[in-house]
């Protein structure tokens, strides 16, 4: 028995009234002691390693959400860039009248399929910025369906789908046209190139016409020999090649897709009427663009043209056809030092993007600091995240963006 010495004086308890029970959670809520009034914990070994713990935790959680940027968000930046380009590309589709520039004309073939190209019509003289829709791509084996063309091989252009080389000719012309596309990141238009087998189709609708292309081979090279597969060593046919680079998540070699022109499924074929000059830093391994060398013998009783002077440093904006040589060199340094693929970008080369990361990265640490300092006001942990989970994934958006800069592009 009690003798009542808790009870207030002046109280009576009434046992026969059930007495109000807690749970378990409110039990633990009432002894728990709020985050930011709990005493500082001593800085002895064990608050070192606390902190270790908990930057490597972070460091590892920061690692993983970068990763799933490269792989899905840059992806989201490819995906609106499409829908961009399929809406500009359609414009120009409707504004685009061939039949005014260019004669119809069914280009005949010889018993070696080749096309002679002095009954080919020229095309229209088009030039399109870096960036501009040229063309729209489907490889149904791979189930790649309507991904837009970009023209230009820079990094900027392939962000927003496969580029086309400036330097070489537009599909549907006569000579070797090439195109190149991104395996992993931004969108990975040619993740699976290398399923592709021989007789497989590749289709391009340009401004001109719709061009069926029919794989031959595939090829894995060093990235030292890539430029070699890229320039036309011959007009008298129309072919294709995609370029990626190989393995996949790597860089080490480069994937070569060669295909020629299906005459019977595509339209008539042209011939190009100039080559733009290469982007700085986005040419060709060892190679320069081809130069004005001279009249070029089309004669009945030529076999062929003919070299008539040698590729040099300085080139021209513009190329005539009628100017190109048969065979472009290849192989040859430029002077420059600095002719490279698009994949061949390594570690940290892209260094303007150093500002960039410094300053989305601050301002994740001030995002941090905000969100740390608004729930010690609140005294709830939680406000923390209340008030900074959106501005810092926001933010962290952009800082990833810059960060992927320093990255080789095949990672």
């Amino acid at each position: 028995m009690t003798n009542g010495a808790h009870i207030p004086d002046g109280e009576a308890t009434d046992w026969s009234v059930p007495q109000p029970t807690t749970s378990a959670f409110q039990r633990w809520r009432l002894r728990r002691v709020p985050y930011f009034e709990r005493p500082k914990p001593p800085h002895d070994w064990r608050w070192v390693v606390g902190g270790i713990g908990r930057t490597l935790i972070v460091t590892g959680l920061m690692m993983f959400a970068f990763v799933g940027y490269q792989l899905w968000g840059t992806g989201i930046e490819t995906a609106r860039a499409q829908n961009r380009l399929e809406n500009e590309f359609n414009d120009q589709l409707e504004t685009t009248s061939t039949s005014s520039s260019v004669t119809p004309t069914t280009p005949t073939t010889d018993s070696g399929g080749t096309v002679p190209a002095t009954t080919v019509p020229v095309a229209p003289e088009h030039t399109f910025a870096n960036g501009d829709p040229v063309a729209r791509l489907s490889i149904p084996k791979i189930g790649l369906y309507d991904k837009y063309v970009v023209e230009g091989v820079r990094m900027d252009d392939l962000k927003n789908g496969p580029g086309h080389f400036k330097e070489t000719p537009m599909p549907g012309q006569l000579g070797n046209a090439a195109i190149a596309g991104h395996r992993t990141t931004w969108g990975h238009p040619f993740l699976d190139l290398d399923q592709l087998d021989p007789g497989d189709r590749i289709t391009l609708v340009t401004l001109y016409g719709t061009y069926v292309y029919e794989v031959t081979f595939i090829e894995i090279v060093a990235p030292a020999a890539y430029g070699r597969v890229i320039p036309t060593t011959d007009f008298e046919h129309a072919t294709l090649v995609l370029a990626t680079c190989h393995p996949a998540y790597t860089s080490r070699e480069r994937l070569i897709v060669f295909a020629t022109i299906v005459l019977e499924e595509s339209d008539p074929l042209m011939r190009p009427a100039s080559f733009q000059e290469a982007d700085p830093g986005a040419g060709l391994p060892g190679d320069s663009p081809p130069v004005d060398t001279g009249p070029v013998d089309t004669g009945p009783d030529s076999t062929g043209p003919e070299t008539t002077g040698q590729v040099t440093e300085t080139t021209t904006v513009t190329t005539s056809v009628d100017t190109v040589p048969p065979t472009v060199p290849t192989g040859q340094d430029d002077g420059s030092g600095q002719s490279a693929d698009t994949f061949a970008q390594g570690w940290f080369d892209d260094t303007d993007a150093i500002p960039h990361v410094i300053g989305w990265g601050l301002v994740l640490l001030t995002i941090t600091v905000g969100s740390y300092y608004a729930g010690k006001a609140a005294r709830r942990l939680y406000v923390c995240f209340l008030v900074g989970a959106l501005p810092f994934v926001f933010v962290l958006y952009f800082f990833f963006q810059n960060v992927n800069r320093f990255l080789p592009p095949g990672l």
